[in-house]
């Protein structure tokens, strides 16, 4: 990535790597439209016009995540405020913004799936790929790139994202305010092949997502932030859903009520501000053997 040379530069460069073209956009609308009407997500039609209805009332506040439906993925209300203290009170609250299509909402999921980082797992065979060392993995260096590529559209998976323009400048400006976080994994040639982005409170990082455009890029950068998390004594890393490569990690699944019970005591620990920087090689992740509250150590 060519460096920034100014504030100026830096807003360029994320009017273009975050703009959305008319065919883009009509895609994400009409693909979102499709999947919000079927029939195990229909329901949520009338909920989202009640939220819409209470902010025209004047209810526009936080919507309390222990209150949130257990159906319809904890949908719980319009988020109308993204501003760098908004997000951070929401997440501090169990909450995360999303839409597929229409404004953007408020959830708070019936389930998470956190790390607990002596549980964390590695298989041999990413092990050994970590030994090999031919990645670099690198934290907060592009942290556009990660975004706009985490937007973009998968293969074999319908082409709609909820990161939307809007939702890609907030966390923008959560990065700059140094709370949200990119981890950057680059292939010998330079190339920007894996990474994934996400925001730190207190003693918790709570992925919002992650990308991978080789076989394994995800896993080996996934890897390196789960170590430093672990070696700066973080509780809990949130992947909010289950996935099955972070499950194979060692993550679980948890109620909603024992994540945010959990929740009120971790955001308030000493966080990590500003700029994060990776502290350890790749072979040094692979010696990880994850010990006692996810104490950070060699293997022997």
């Amino acid at each position: 990535m060519a460096a920034i040379t100014s504030a100026s530069d830096k807003t360029a460069r994320r009017a273009a790597l975050f703009r959305e073209t008319t065919a883009e956009r009509l895609r994400r609308v009409a693909f979102g439209s499709l999947r919000a009407v079927q029939p195990k997500r229909a329901g949520s039609i009338a909920l989202i016009a009640r939220f819409m209805l209470d902010g025209l009332i004047g209810k526009s506040r936080l919507p309390d995540p222990y209150g949130a439906p257990k159906s319809h993925d904890g949908l719980c209300g319009i988020a109308r405020d993204l501003s760098v203290d908004t997000l951070l009170e929401a997440h501090s609250r169990g909450l995360h913004p999303a839409s597929h299509a229409g404004p953007v909402k408020w959830w708070s999921p019936p389930e998470r799936c956190v790390l607990f980082f002596d549980e964390f797992h590695m298989s041999k065979r990413l092990r050994s790929r970590l030994r090999q060392a031919r990645h670099t993995v690198t934290f907060d260096r592009d942290f556009e790139s990660v975004v706009a590529a985490c937007a973009a559209a998968r293969p074999g998976k319908w082409p709609v994202t909820w990161i939307t323009p809007k939702l890609k400048h907030a966390y923008a400006a959560l990065h700059d305010a140094g709370h949200a976080h990119s981890f950057e994994v680059w292939n010998k040639d330079n190339e920007l092949v894996g990474g994934g982005y996400g925001v730190a409170i207190g003693g918790i990082f709570i992925i919002e997502s992650q990308f991978a455009r080789e076989d394994n890029a995800s896993k080996i950068g996934f890897s390196v932030l789960n170590w430093h998390l672990a070696h700066w004594g973080f509780a809990l890393n949130d992947n909010k859903a289950p996935a099955r490569h972070v499950l194979e990690m060692g993550f679980r699944v948890i109620p909603r009520e024992d994540y945010l019970a959990r929740l009120t005591g971790i955001v308030g620990q000493p966080g990590r501000l500003g700029p994060w920087r990776v502290e350890a090689d790749l072979p040094a992740v692979a010696a990880w053997q994850p010990g006692p509250a996810g104490q950070v150590r060699a293997a022997e």
